[in-house]
């Protein structure tokens, strides 16, 4: 089971987080720090895993984005590779080629991508198709919502 998924930049800025094991903020905190400073500092030829504390840490690096998750000791670092990839080839699809600045921007249709891939830390859905629907419906609403809103406004509504 995945334990936390982390984004981050080459400069160390944190640009999603998702924890599926509860921590209290400052352990989170540190986590977050110690995570990025270790793995900022490795070589680009160095391996995508590493052990840390009682945790596996699986990442890779997608243009300026870091992506890294922690997972258990028995789990495999191969399948969580292709879980990251999977979600990369989502916010691709998306986004049209994601760059960082898409996830600043639309962090909670990340969030939302993320929430329709993985639940609890595991696998919920591989379809990348059902992933996309889910998503342009929830645009869908998030338009007619807007629409509703704008019609209260002006009092046609």
């Amino acid at each position: 089971m995945m334990q936390f998924m982390l984004l981050f930049s080459r400069q160390g800025k944190l640009r999603l987080q998702k924890w599926y094991e509860a921590y209290p903020d400052k352990i989170k905190k540190k986590i977050t720090r110690e995570l990025i400073s270790t793995i900022l500092t490795r070589k680009p030829k160095m391996s995508s895993f590493l052990e840390w504390k009682d945790l596996k840490i699986v990442y890779k690096r997608y243009a300026s984005l870091y992506f890294c998750c922690a997972i258990e000791q028995d789990d495999n670092e191969l399948l969580t590779l292709e879980v990251i990839h999977r979600y990369v080839e989502l916010l691709d699809k998306y986004f049209g080629s994601v760059c960082e600045l898409d996830i600043i921007f639309n962090f909670e249709k990340a969030y939302f991508m993320l929430d329709e891939l993985m639940v609890g830390g595991e696998v919920c859905e591989t379809s990348k198709k059902s992933v996309l629907k889910a998503i342009a419906a929830q645009d869908l609403l998030q338009e007619d919502e807007a629409v509703e809103g704008a019609l209260r406004e002006i009092g046609l509504y």
